[in-house]
């Protein structure tokens, strides 16, 4: 196999010293590692230093493949002896949720920051312990892959909505009404709670919940509805929610995998515009539209309209920044508290539908059975007990 890429430049870092490139491990082989990580530092390799030193399956044929795909790196097929012969510098996990916790703490103990994708890991104690293993200071830390935050859309919006330009944010509504056929629930892991951590709220929708968390910041209180309408399976494959925010704002939230005519969507109603986000799985600026209300001024209205160069939302877009937080020693976005939200989020979606009850930000902590477990041992949801201790 080939000699890793790498294209020297000089840059300051915490973890890597300016002399040598980032050192990146990539654990979990399949259709994530190949379609979005390996073309992100593919891309990023060619602006800045940047090396891929191992590749970790359990399949070691699969990690072999994914070496001599990529040109670089070692294949293994075990965690632990990679990271103590390897000592990288960044490690990105694209496993099924219920290894997260795991090889996350592990790469942090072993001095790598994380890069994880969703679902970050199946419950609140979950994401705790993860926390609970970051660095000091200057790291490591452990960010997730919520990449539709990033891009020049999502800036240009974000940044509107803090300097109040469109006036209060008032009513939103945040749509991820995708479809999967059973032949995607034939994957062993999908549909269980202590395999994918839950249905569409957690698995398909949790991106879009996160850029409306990101775009209207701290919600307040959520309550909400989940069936399983279609697929035989442990978590839902349906629900809706309305949310308040901190702020005063109010959404309506729905995630679906029973709709043929797939959609992602975000809506926010100001006092002065609507700006409204439709795609599907990755956002440019012509994705996005903002709406006037009768009377701005056409100069003013122009402004909010322009959203200036075009860079999409992807992996690439979030790993860029991710990397320049670790050459400077900061804690990355998306990690820590601010990549919790969404999952307590979530987390208080289950309970408030599975209880019936309105379920405040703050309020699911140790001792609720939704901290350890999504599903919180509700009648109906939680998994028989010979599948709980299988």
């Amino acid at each position: 196999m080939g000699a890793p890429f790498t294209v020297e430049v000089f840059v300051t870092s915490s973890q890597a010293s300016p002399s040598r490139p980032v050192r990146v491990a990539i654990v979990g082989t399949g259709a994530i590692a190949r379609g979005s990580h390996l073309p992100a530092l593919r891309a990023l390799a060619a602006e800045q230093p940047l090396e891929i030193v191992a590749a970790v399956d359990v399949d070691a044929a699969s990690a072999a493949s994914f070496c001599a795909e990529a040109g670089a790196g070692r294949p293994y097929s075990d965690l632990g002896r990679m990271l103590a012969e390897e000592r990288p510098d960044l490690v990105t996990i694209g496993t099924p949720p219920r290894f997260h916790r795991d090889q996350t703490i592990a790469a942090l103990r072993a001095g790598a920051w994380v890069w994880c994708e969703k679902p970050p890991c199946p419950s609140l104690e979950d994401f705790d312990a993860i926390e609970a293993a970051e660095g000091p200071a200057g790291g490591p830390y452990a960010a997730i892959v919520f990449q539709h935050r990033f891009g020049s859309g999502s800036d240009h919006v974000r940044a509107l909505l803090a300097e109040r330009a469109m006036g209060r944010p008032l009513v939103a509504h945040c749509q991820t009404t995708w479809y999967r056929d059973e032949a995607y629930y034939s994957v062993p892991w999908r549909g269980r709670w202590s395999t994918e951590g839950g249905g569409p709220a957690m698995g398909h929708g949790i991106h879009q919940m996160d850029l409306l968390l990101d775009l209207l910041g701290p919600w307040s209180e959520i309550r909400a509805m989940a069936g399983r309408l279609v697929h035989d399976v442990e978590t839902e494959d349906v629900s809706t929610a309305l949310v308040r925010f901190e702020s005063g704002a109010m959404a309506t939230v729905v995630n679906s995998v029973l709709s043929p005519d797939e959609v992602s969507r975000i809506r926010i109603d100001c006092e002065r515009a609507t700006v409204e986000l439709t795609h599907l799985y990755g956002h440019r600026n012509a994705d996005w539209r903002v709406t006037p209300a009768p009377g701005v001024a056409p100069g003013l209205a122009a402004a909010w309209q322009d959203f200036g160069a075009d860079v999409p939302s992807s992996h690439e877009a979030q790993l860029r920044g991710l990397l320049a937080d670790l050459r400077a020693g900061r804690r990355p976005r998306s990690s820590g508290a601010d990549g919790r939200t969404s999952l307590e989020l979530v987390a208080a979606l289950y309970k408030a539908a599975f209880t019936g009850n309105t379920v405040r930000a703050g309020e699911i902590g140790p001792g609720d059975p939704y901290y350890s477990a999504l599903h919180g041992n509700a009648t109906g949801w939680a998994p028989e007990p010979a599948e709980a201790t299988a």
